[in-house]
């Protein structure tokens, strides 16, 4: 009777049928994911519609920001560390580390950055494809290098710099805002800081499957994907929630008023405060560039303006906040450090090119 069992869970028709049920399945579960992924902001203004708040208030702007951005972040992160984990399948650690290996960080630098561009995620957005990539084995380097110009430089950011602006200026942001990403994530894969990551992504990182491939089936595959999402998001899914609800607060009660006056003046002392001004804050890329026009045309700087911009983008409290269950404080003080000093250079630059 076992051996009958066994033959028949052996037979190729067998494993034919049960793969084509988990493609199927998997099929339409993504689809799935799509649907419900493209209906969640008008449902977020259906919610908040009707809830008993005024429609134009700080706590309407605020609830519609948690209500849309809590499920698309954590569905972001399900369907990316899914596809990762399949991923890893393919490679075993040996062939990781020979693909990834340090001689290429300069090149994946540059192709991480530019993968950002085309991918107009806002910070907490964007970081599910960074823990995706880290888990993966990806250098620490080239992942920053995408975290960095995946909200900073899309193209929802730079067509709205060109309308508001002129070409001058979205050439100027696209340019410096690639070199900060390319340069910064460079400088920090020199670090080799992997160590400073915590200690469930090492693990992760370290746990890439080893069998050989002929014995890995497509079922095999998509097991591996599931599982990763159990282990990632269950890990990091309280820390992506709390993140947003602190983005929420931020962006619903911002104090405008305080930051165009102290961006309207001219001191050495404005870029760097209006760095530290953005750093709390919280917006995507289309929702400051409006506020970017607002504050030039009360006399503001322009480097100064882009400044902030880049550091309300690429720098959020927010996202520090789910980076924290990835990261060691270390490793972020470090990212924020090298980060900030690009962004310090890059609107005292402004400033004197453009005044």
């Amino acid at each position: 009777m076992t051996q009958c069992c066994s033959s028949s869970s052996d037979d190729p028709t067998v494993r034919r049928d049960r793969a084509g049920l988990w493609l199927a399945a998997t099929v339409a579960a993504v689809v799935a994911w799509f649907v419900i992924y493209a209906q969640l902001q008008p449902f977020s203004q259906w919610a908040v519609a009707r809830l008993p708040v005024e429609p134009d208030s700080h706590l309407a702007e605020a609830l519609a920001f948690f209500i849309y951005d809590t499920p698309k972040v954590l569905m972001l992160l399900t369907l990316v560390v899914f596809a990762m984990g399949v991923v890893r399948s393919f490679f075993s650690a040996e062939r990781t580390r020979a693909l990834l290996a340090g001689r290429r960080e300069g090149i994946g630098n540059v192709a991480a950055a530019s993968l950002g561009i085309v991918t107009p995620f806002c910070s907490c957005s964007a970081v599910p494809l960074f823990i995706g990539f880290v888990s993966a084995g990806v250098p620490l380097g080239v992942t920053f290098s995408f975290l960095i110009a995946a909200p900073m430089v899309n193209e929802v950011a730079l067509g709205l710099l060109f309308a508001l602006l002129g070409w001058k200026v979205a050439v100027a942001y696209l340019g410096f805002g690639l070199a900060i990403a390319i340069v910064a994530g460079w400088v920090i894969g020199r670090f080799h800081l992997e160590g400073w990551l915590e200690e469930w992504v090492r693990n992760v990182r370290a746990g890439a499957i080893d069998l050989p491939q002929e014995t890995i089936t497509m079922v095999d595959r998509l097991k591996a994907g599931i599982e990763a999402v159990r282990d990632i998001v269950a890990k990091v899914g309280k820390w992506i929630v709390l993140g947003i609800a602190a983005g929420a607060l931020i962006h619903g009660y911002a104090p405008a008023d305080l930051l165009a006056s102290i961006m309207g003046r001219g001191a050495w002392w404005s870029v760097p405060a209006a760095v530290l001004l953005g750093i709390p804050m919280y917006s995507n890329a289309a929702g400051i560039v409006p506020v970017v026009e607002a504050l030039l045309g009360k006399g503001a700087a322009l480097g100064t303006v882009l400044a902030f911009m880049m550091s309300v983008i690429a720098l959020s409290a927010p996202e520090m906040i789910i980076l924290r269950k990835v990261l060691t404080a270390r490793l972020i003080a470090v990212f924020v450090g090298v980060v900030g000093a690009g962004i310090l250079a890059v609107g005292y630059l402004f400033n004197f090119l453009f005044a």
